[in-house]
């Protein structure tokens, strides 16, 4: 047991710890989830939400504040603006594995389950990614253990501290992201309480953890109202009504969304979705634990399909119990003799390894339409040695006689290509999305002095790798549009025509640097005085203007 516990926290730190330093950061997400925790550090203002300076309510602080200590940490850097993803993440797991032992009353082979939801590719995307959605799931994840664990207390007490706790962990979900934290958890408890047939607890149950969430996020509710009084309009409005209801929602996508994208993120366990089906069906859903993993699966599954606005990243909160369900699944499947579906399965995906693996290499040699992903061999030789290595340890899976062999392989299969994912970004994208290698190029012509304008792409990235909060924005605001709503802020928007006027007023007093996507500059170029400088880091990604 203790070999299995040491292995699983190597797979955590191997893949989740390790690498986080390794990618540049990619706009505009991780950059905008660097520079407002930066803000805050710098100001010492840790109750309202700025963005260059600029009021910015689309979230609440919890996110920004552990991003803010792990900054204070680690120092500015890749590493420490993903660390708390990373732990967030590796503490999903651990509950899902707290969560089988307390009520399968098993633990070497409940790790597996903790492993399932490491190895998922959707999980391990976000989990070494600078967003806030491994945070709010760990949260969530914590909250539903806890009322799992309470729905089952022998006594009243201990009944009424878990769900106090239940109520904790949704309001820290609250202060992470929203009313995502409440409605998450009711979407899911609601049915699975009427399936258990105590609907009548419904009435008296809520009590308890409403006064544990409203403590827990109470302060700084009372905090940013007394100091920002607009932010509650801005974000129910914005970001809870408009991105649910409105056909104009952020984002808007089908009601199929998820379910036609949920299969790629669920790889490589998708394939084993049948064997698992197989084995649920002949466990007969008799267990509550079962019961509450199919409820904290489905209802939130099914409410963000609803949503009109969706990203793929926002049904990270199904993926726990989806890996519970597939260990049960697959546990109960073994265990009824059953292994021919598994190890189709896992001959299924290593051939579609292979076909990836010749893909790669074919449009790496011969091109496609004059598209080559990498530059540097050993990338894309590192890519077809982890498909490969996916594909053998998947074969030999299939192979196996040993239940738990085939299981444990199958959970190998696929840890060399997500660990070498983080050196395998393409040129085109590091040139599209990750400037910050050439906007470090041209540190050294930004003074504390100069002007600094932004199209709204590089923005956060300019803020953050220049340390600085005073950005103008050209020709749009983007994400900090209703920042710049307010009459202090307005002068930092700017037309084309106020920028030719500001280049104007400030010649021989300071320089003006512009950092804006190419294509852009390519049409703003000859309506602009003409530079003392520029440069470009390709046609797709961005330049830097000196005037």
């Amino acid at each position: 047991m203790r070999k299995s516990y040491v292995a699983a926290i190597g797979i955590f730190v191997f893949l989740y710890i390790v690498p986080l330093g390794i990618r540049p950061l990619i706009i505009p997400d991780e950059t905008r989830y660097a520079e407002t925790p930066r803000e805050m550090i710098v100001s010492g203002n840790w109750i309202v939400p700025k963005l260059n300076g600029l009021r910015y309510f689309e979230k609440p602080v919890l996110g920004y504040w552990l991003t803010a200590l792990s900054i204070e940490l680690f120092g500015e850097n890749a590493f420490a603006v993903r660390f708390p993803s990373a732990v967030a993440t590796g503490l999903s797991a651990f509950i899902i594995f707290l969560i089988l032992r307390r009520f399968l009353e098993v633990s070497t082979t409940a790790i597996s389950a903790a492993l399932i939801f490491l190895t998922s590719f959707i999980v391990y995307g976000v989990g070494t990614f600078n967003i806030l959605d491994s945070v709010l799931a760990v949260f969530i994840t914590a909250s539903m253990a806890s009322f799992l664990f309470a729905h089952s207390a022998a006594s009243s007490k201990k009944k009424k501290v878990l769900l106090f706790l239940f109520g904790v962990f949704c309001g820290l979900a609250f202060l992470t992201k929203g009313f995502l934290a409440f409605a998450i958890p009711v979407v899911a408890i609601a049915p699975f309480m009427i399936w258990e047939r105590r609907l009548k607890d419904l009435l008296f149950i809520p009590w308890i953890p409403i006064a544990g969430a409203v403590l827990t996020a109470l302060p700084w509710v009372v905090l940013i109202q007394i100091k920002e009084p607009d932010f509650w309009h801005f974000f129910i409005w914005n970001e809870h009504i408009k991105r649910f209801l409105s056909s104009g929602a952020q984002h808007h996508e089908s009601f199929w969304y998820y379910c036609y994208l949920f299969p790629a993120a669920a790889l490589p366990w998708i394939f084993f979705l049948p064997a698992a089906i197989m084995g649920l069906k002949k466990q007969r859903i008799k267990t509550s634990i079962t019961r509450y993993a199919i409820c904290w699966f489905f209802f939130p599954f099914l409410f963000f399909s609803v949503s009109k606005g969706k990203i793929l990243t926002y049904i990270l909160p199904c993926f726990p119990p989806f890996a519970i369900l597939m260990w049960m699944g697959i546990k109960k499947y073994f265990e009824t003799t059953g292994k021919k579906a598994f190890s189709i399965a896992a001959v299924s995906l290593a051939f579609l390894s292979m076909i990836l693996s010749a893909a790669l290499i074919a449009i790496q040699l011969a091109g496609f339409k004059g598209f080559k992903p990498y530059a540097q061999t050993w990338q894309w030789a590192l890519g077809v040695a982890a498909l490969m290595m996916l594909g053998c340890l998947l074969i030999a899976a299939a192979r196996s006689l040993n239940h738990k062999t085939k299981l444990m392989l199958v959970i190998s299969a696929p840890l060399l290509l997500l660990f070498a994912m983080n050196f395998m970004m393409p040129d085109l994208t590091i040139e599209h999305k990750a400037p910050g290698a050439f906007l470090l190029r041209h540190k050294d012509k930004v003074t504390p002095h100069t002007l600094l304008v932004s199209d709204e792409d590089p923005m956060t990235a300019v803020c953050w790798f220049y340390k600085r909060d005073d950005v103008y924005l050209l020709e749009g605001g983007g994400e900090v549009s209703y920042g710049l709503k307010y009459e202090h802020a307005k002068h930092r928007s700017l037309n084309l025509e106020k920028f030719k006027d500001l280049i104007t007023k400030t010649t021989g007093k300071n320089e003006v640097v512009l950092v804006a996507k190419s294509d852009k500059y390519a049409r703003w170029k000859q309506r602009l005085p003409k530079p003392r400088y520029e440069d470009s880091n390709g046609k797709g990604g961005f330049v830097f203007v000196q005037y």
